[in-house]
């Protein structure tokens, strides 16, 4: 008889994992309820922000869905989500501190700081140019695109509120992001690029 706690959860753990590998979608949900508390709190210690360590959760799942045939049973599962996630957490703060630093580099040379009514001007021209852009999107991605940058909401939340799957939502708002960037390919140099910036970054 196994008296050892720990390896007992070990054993039901890799019988959970190999039920997962054979798309067994019961033994998946037992693994996501399993670590969502877990790994929420563990991408909050890093990221300070429920939302996004929410989303690091559900892409995190998703790809372990997605690519669950090539999971080792054998390999220690706790250790594998948690790489995933500290590996996002990773990126997602690279990428923040990258875009503030290009966002910084651009406006000081496309924004004059020591003019401020030549500063309004600039935001609001680049706001409207912004607008015609999204304005060219179908319907729904539009819907959504909005519900992402300006309402603020998460994929997650997104996917709830239309009846639509995580996945369904993601492609609509990159769809919405490749006819963006076509629109504003006409423009030059640094103002294009400032404008792609001040989307992703949600303003």
């Amino acid at each position: 008889m196994n008296n050892n706690p720990f390896e007992t959860h070990h054993i039901c753990e890799r019988t959970l994992v190999l039920r997962l590998v054979n798309d067994d979608e019961e033994a998946f949900s037992e693994l996501y309820a399993s670590y969502k508390d877990r790994l929420i709190y563990f991408a909050m210690r890093f990221v300070k922000s429920r939302e996004f360590a929410e989303d690091i959760f559900q892409d995190v799942f998703s790809v372990i869905w997605q690519s669950r045939h090539f999971i080792n049973p054998d390999n220690s599962f706790s250790s594998y989500v948690y790489t995933m996630v500290k590996n996002r957490v990773l990126n997602m703060l690279r990428g923040i501190a990258c875009e503030k630093k290009v966002l910084q580099a651009i406006l000081s040379e496309a924004i004059d700081y020591n003019d401020e009514t030549s500063r309004h001007m600039q935001y609001n021209e680049l706001n409207e140019i912004i607008e015609k852009a999204v304005n060219r999107l179908t319907p729904r991605q539009r819907e959504i695109f909005r519900m992402s940058r300006e309402e603020h909401l998460s994929h997650r939340e997104i996917a709830q509120q239309l009846n639509l799957s995580n996945n369904t939502v993601q492609e609509h708002i990159t769809l919405a992001l490749k006819s963006i960037r076509s629109y504003l390919a006409k423009y030059p140099g640094s103002f294009a690029d400032l404008l792609l910036i001040l989307i992703c970054l949600k303003i």
